[in-house]
């Protein structure tokens, strides 16, 4: 007899299978010693109210042989003689583009201005140690995207976008844990997801495809409205049936490149803010709703806050739990700020964005800058938050209390950001549109989680690169860019995707129009 139970269990209740066994054989109605087999198949924690519940769903089985899990294994065939597609970025959007490509019968050709991941770690660690930005291998460029090396959170709030569960098939497939496929808001870990990157390089290049780093695409190749390839910064060019363009949302010099060719773009909403940072105790004290805070149970607390100030959103944006805060500029004369976590979330420190939403009419005089207004007035923000002095990785920040009231900070709770951090009135030279929101969303914020405005907490400057400014705008059923025959604009550099989940989905589905417009033959035909 087969079974699927839900249960809502303490945290110590469901720490452990003894403890959730004679439930389970419950609400079967047989004895304990009858069950065969349990797994988990999802699992979540309500934290909302008092007591803490955790919500497992238990696949069982009770007097009978439960039927043997396969793997799931995916099919790379060798694509060494197939129709070549151009894939330009190693993101999430770009390489899983790529493994569908090769799934499909095509040859990828994926160029990557940065270097791989193991090369990469090394620039990071000499940013981290107050070294000058490489501008084409930091937290933002390189093997795996900005992702890599910023927490590897896989969710996203989109039902329609494709099929959230092969993206995590194919993440556990190169080594990601298989807890990933149980809970309700999966995540990686900053330390793994560089060797589960590593793997689907390892995929595509095994299947015949290519992966070429330090390979900037500065040009596309079109004639007669068809994109044929592109050209790199050392002058060589590339030819290919079609381009899937999934550079990121940092990728500034795409966005000019094809503004500079006539090349339709659009500008849009997109939000900024800081990083605030508290001590990870205290928010376990706050959404657990206990001075104990989490105990032996449960994990590092997360939170999501958001609100309306005056007409904008206000709210958090990857929330990383027990993680760091790490320098994701992109350029020597600008500072930018983003989190990350550990597998084990085990810092202890809780960071988040706090941004608010920018839309084209909240930039003033940058509205003259036309579609790339946008772009221009994140930098001019990004050179505000820059410390001028050494090589700048240093970040300006203030005491949470004291940017909510206006007040200098004297002195500063200690940070995770290794580089170092200096005190700055960012209440008084963020933009108001952006920093008053802050302030009373910050405020609103307190009132639902008593304790969270404090100077134990810190602001760090400036939290820009949430999304791009800019859309590459794509036909809606053909995913080709609307005015460039065979270029498909994919992910969060192209307007369409939001965090590592949502860019591989969209990856995916750009990978099935390239073949259908390189083949002329549908997806479901090919299957």
């Amino acid at each position: 007899m087969k079974s699927e139970i839900d249960l809502r269990l303490s945290p110590k209740e469901a720490s452990d299978e003894a403890y959730y066994l004679p439930l389970v054989a419950k609400k079967m109605k047989v004895a304990p010693n009858k069950i065969t087999s349990m797994r988990i198949m999802k699992r979540s924690i309500d934290a909302r109210k008092r007591p803490i519940v955790v919500q497992l769903k238990i696949e069982a089985y009770a007097n009978a042989k439960p039927p043997k899990q396969e793997e799931v294994k995916f099919d790379y065939p060798d694509v060494s003689n197939s129709p070549e597609v151009i894939v330009v970025g190693a993101g999430p959007g770009g390489y899983f583009a790529a493994l569908r490509l090769i799934e499909l019968g095509m040859k990828p050709i994926v160029l990557e201005r940065g270097k791989g991941v193991n090369e990469r770690k090394k620039d990071l660690a000499l940013l981290n140690r107050n070294e000058a930005v490489n501008t084409e291998s930091n937290y933002a460029f390189g093997e795996g995207g900005a992702g890599t090396f910023s927490d590897g959170k896989l969710y996203t709030r989109s039902t329609k976008r494709g099929d959230f569960k092969k993206v995590l098939e194919v993440f556990h497939y190169h080594g990601a844990d298989q807890e990933i496929m149980i809970d309700a808001h999966p995540h990686i870990g900053t330390d793994k997801l560089p060797s589960v990157i590593k793997s689907m390089r390892e995929s595509i290049q095994q299947a015949g495809g290519k992966v070429l780093f330090d390979t900037k695409v500065s040009d596309l190749l079109v004639e007669n409205s068809k994109v044929t390839g592109v050209v790199t910064e050392s002058g060589d060019k590339i030819l290919g049936r079609s381009v899937v363009l999934a550079t990121g949302h940092s990728a500034r010099d795409i966005y000019y490149m094809l503004h500079n060719k006539s090349i339709q773009l659009e500008a849009k909403t997109w939000a900024m803010g800081v990083r605030v940072e508290h001590p990870q105790d205290l928010i376990d004290e706050i959404q657990y709703h206990s001075q104990k805070g989490r105990g032996d149970y449960l994990p590092a607390a997360t939170y999501s806050m958001s609100c309306q100030m005056a007409n904008r959103g206000v709210y958090s944006f990857c929330m990383c739990p027990g993680g760091f805060i790490v320098p994701a500029m992109t350029d020597a004369d600008e500072m930018v700020v983003n989190g990350m976590s550990p597998s084990r979330r085990d810092s202890p420190f809780a960071n988040s964005g706090m941004v608010v939403e920018v839309k084209p009419e909240d930039i003033g005089e940058f509205q003259n800058k036309g579609v790339l207004g946008g772009l221009e007035y994140q930098k001019e923000l990004e050179r505000l938050a820059f410390v001028n002095g050494g090589n700048g990785v240093v970040a300006p920040a203030q005491g949470l209390a004291d940017f909510v009231d206006g007040n200098l900070s004297f002195e500063l709770s200690e940070t995770s950001y290794v580089p170092g951090v200096i005190a700055s009135p960012l209440h008084f030279w963020l933009p108001e549109n952006i920093g008053e929101r802050l302030r009373n969303g910050f405020a609103h914020f307190d009132k639902r989680a008593r304790g969270f405005v404090t100077n134990e907490a810190v602001v760090l400057g400036v939290e820009s690169r949430t999304s791009s400014p800019v859309r590459i705008p794509r036909d809606r059923e053909s995913f080709q860019h609307v005015q460039i025959e065979g270029l498909f604009p994919c992910g969060e550099g192209a307007g369409y995707a939001g965090g590592i989940a949502s860019s591989a989905i969209d990856g995916e589905r750009c990978a099935e129009k390239a073949f259908e417009f390189v083949s002329g033959k549908s997806v479901t035909e090919k299957s």
